[in-house]
């Protein structure tokens, strides 16, 4: 009797086994899969032929009309879904505008960076406000039947951005290291983070998150694992993957982190205060009044303005892109607080890979060098952006993680190759970003005189998927292995200890391990931090500003002063002094 019930309660695991066998030996490439948004067809990668490619699935109802502005909502379809084609791109404020051929000529800009300029102006994007959709690039006729997810988000300082970018295709990835990719878009500018007192903010970040519900209850259709989705992404891409990691502790989803040259911890807070004074100065360009013409009225008329219109009315971005629209404090999505939760490990404790690239400040230097305005910042600036921007707040995140017994792994990224080097005079090094076309394998058109890659870099960008992959598969324990045949995994991160793990460096592949004060012990010197802040749990952390190392001699947009506030987290958390 009891042989037969365990044999009768065992045959639904069975069956369930049975059926992924089946549906991974049977799938055919872009088959039609069943999903909330409906049926979606799908097609082969252009290069990578066994891989199924899903474009411009639906997540979100369209945000027009009284949506705009509002919160996502859940899109439900019973119509295919053609995907064959990505969908159309968030609007976005570029940076890239407005540049002459001398400061192109000035700013010894290559063909590489000629390439990224295109991509941060989005040169030929189709845009539209009907833009709420996702990708899907998986290839589940081979390897495991349900495969561990890294889900994408873009950067581009929530101004900017989009999924349909070369840079971002999924296709080698899911191809070579047996995951399945998805990367989404999101809302940005003053359409994601609108401001308005009367509307709900961070429209952005709720997109995402409504995006990885959609992949939670999808996913498996695919032949993905929902228990493994790793959200991974760039600049404010990763900043907003570390937003998520504070915001959605009752309801995780996610079992792994990788925030990669942006964090919570870096790129500062707007207050209701700010945003609000950022949404009524456009409103009132456009007709629909300010702050005395009550916010409801002002919202209504805002619903009514052409997007373009709208674009159009925003402040320039400057060498960073920012519009004066960005994360706003609501205590829901976006803290105050971050000192405080994080000493009381108030965020969801999963598994983080966490770094940034050498000299971020490459990228923006070219940009301001484009735009005429190298000669208002000093290289103590640029210094300074490095430390307050990136270095300093990725150290101060993975402290938070370690201090709070969270597996966690530190990274720097080093490499430059002929076909990443974007500014000559200086040295562009590893720029904000440099990574990117390693990690997805993109080559730009070969007729546009960009060297192809080298050895060394297909070399580096094979061991770099796969440590990703790696991560994503098991986040709490595959990278302590990872390339172990050659010599040792990734050992976790533990501050002041060995630990650092150094992509590239010297265009190398392997984990070449280095101690963190190498590059962030300048962190702690800005701070007095009393011994008492150092214990994990502490709520009434407290610090005391001293001169940084580097004087800032220009100021733009008041990044240096953001940086410098949240680097208290950097003190507070550092375990080995």
């Amino acid at each position: 009797m009891k042989a037969s019930l365990l044999y009768f309660l065992a045959l639904p695991a069975f069956a369930i086994a049975d059926t992924l066998k089946q549906r991974q030996s049977d799938w055919t490439v872009g088959q039609t899969v069943q999903t909330d948004s409906g049926p979606v067809s799908g097609h082969a990668a252009l290069n990578a032929s066994q891989v199924s490619e899903y474009l411009g699935i639906p997540f979100a109802v369209p945000p027009v009309g009284d949506l705009r502005f509002a919160a996502p909502q859940k899109y439900s379809g019973n119509s295919t879904v053609n995907g064959t084609s990505f969908g159309f791109s968030c609007p976005a404020a570029t940076i890239a505008s407005g540049v002459s051929t001398a400061n192109l000529a000035s700013a010894n800009i290559t063909a590489s960076g000629l390439i990224v300029l295109e991509a941060l102006a989005q040169f030929g994007d189709k845009f539209s406000e009907d833009c709420l959709t996702l990708n899907v690039w998986t290839k589940p006729q081979t390897g495991d039947a349900r495969k561990a997810v890294l889900l994408w988000i873009y950067g581009g300082g929530f101004t900017t951005g989009n999924s349909d970018n070369p840079a971002y295709n999924g296709q080698f990835i899911a191809d070579q290291e047996d995951v399945i990719v998805v990367s989404i878009n999101y809302r940005l500018n003053i359409f994601g983070f609108p401001g308005s007192p009367n509307a709900t903010n961070n429209l952005g970040l709720l997109d995402q998150r409504l995006a990885t519900e959609w992949v939670r209850n999808n996913i498996a259709k695919f032949g993905g694992d929902p228990t493994r989705i790793t959200l991974f992404g760039q600049s404010a891409g990763g900043a907003s993957v570390d937003y998520y990691s504070y915001a959605w502790t009752s309801d995780p989803i996610v079992a792994g982190f990788i925030p990669e040259s942006g964090t919570a911890l870096g790129l500062g807070q707007r207050t209701p205060e700010q945003s609000a004074a950022s949404w009524y100065t456009v409103s009132a360009k456009l007709g629909c009044g300010g702050a005395s013409s009550g916010g409801a009225t002002v919202l209504s008329c805002m619903r009514t303005k052409n997007y373009t219109s709208i674009l159009q009315a925003l402040p320039s971005g400057g060498i960073t892109g920012g519009t004066g629209f960005g994360p706003t404090i609501d205590n829901v999505v976006v803290f105050s607080d971050y000192l405080n939760r994080s000493a009381a490990g108030n965020f969801i404790k999963r598994p983080m890979l966490v770094g940034n690239a050498d000299n971020e400040a490459g990228l923006f230097r070219a940009v301001a060098a484009i735009q005429g305005n190298s000669s208002k910042f000093s290289d103590a600036y640029w210094d300074s952006f490095n430390l307050l921007d990136f270095v300093c707040p990725a150290a101060a995140r993975a402290n938070i993680s370690v201090a709070n017994g969270v597996p966690t792994w530190r990274y720097r990224w080093f490499g430059e190759f002929p076909n990443t080097i974007i500014t000559t005079v200086p040295d562009s090094g590893a720029w904000h970003a440099s990574e990117l076309p390693v990690l997805f394998n993109y080559s730009p058109p070969s007729d546009l005189g960009i060297p192809v890659s080298t050895l060394e870099e297909i070399a580096i960008g094979n061991y770099f998927r796969g440590a990703w992959a790696t991560f994503a598969k098991d986040p709490a324990n595959g990278l302590r292995t990872y390339g172990a045949g050659n010599g040792t995994g990734w050992p976790t991160y533990v501050p002041g200890g060995n630990t650092l793990v150094r992509l590239a460096y010297q265009n190398l592949t392997g984990p070449n391990l280095a101690p963190s004060q190498m590059y962030d012990s300048t962190c702690n010197a800005m701070f007095v931090v009393p011994p008492s802040t150092l214990v994990n749990g502490s709520t009434n952390a407290t610090a005391t500003r001293t001169a940084p190392a580097a004087t800032v001699t220009k100021s733009e947009g008041g990044r240096e002063n953001i940086g410098l506030g949240l680097l208290v987290l950097f003190g507070v958390f550092t375990i080995a002094l």
